[in-house]
């Protein structure tokens, strides 16, 4: 089996509460968007909905890259695994 699917990040309960309470947010703002879409309402107005979307998961997913930063990357170097570097490299590249 690959290393990679072996891979795990452990989360404080704080940390996976955080998380999942925005997952749910997004979550409804998605069921909402389609809502709007079913009931034929304004671009304009499904669109600054997707705005807020957007908006929240690149929040989202900048703390996860915090979080990241701060325990896997460290983690991973002081144990000698200089490769996180290039894993770091390619996850910065999937969010330009």
């Amino acid at each position: 089996m690959s290393n990679e699917f072996s891979k795990q990040t452990i989360r404080t309960e704080e940390d996976k509460k955080n998380i999942t309470t925005r997952l749910h947010k997004l979550i409804g703002q998605l069921n909402g968007i389609e809502k709007m879409i079913e009931q034929d309402r304004y671009c304009q107005d499904v669109l600054i909905q997707l705005s807020a979307v957007e908006k929240g998961v690149k929040s989202l997913a900048s703390l996860i890259i915090d979080k990241h930063l701060h325990t896997c990357v460290i983690k991973n170097i002081k144990e000698g695994n200089e490769q996180v570097m290039d894993e770091l490299s390619d996850l910065f590249k999937k969010f330009q």
